[in-house]
């Protein structure tokens, strides 16, 4: 898929672990890690509202689309 999760370098600009994101968006560590190593297949808008609140960020700084 062209599109690309760009959580892993959120985080780490943010200092946030994934567990501690994952607990206060209230996302099990399992579909937060799909999410992180890019295997998430769709990502409901209240799943990217809350990543978006608790990183203070954009959705276009989580996502990016890469060709191919």
């Amino acid at each position: 898929m062209a599109i690309h999760v760009k959580l892993d370098a959120v985080l780490a600009q943010r200092g946030i672990t994934l567990t501690e994101l994952a607990e206060r968006i209230g996302l099990t560590l399992a579909n937060a890690s799909i999410l992180k190593t890019n295997k998430a297949r769709a990502v409901r808008f209240t799943t990217l509202d809350a990543l978006c609140r608790e990183l203070n960020c954009q959705p276009g700084d989580l996502l990016e689309w890469l060709a191919d």
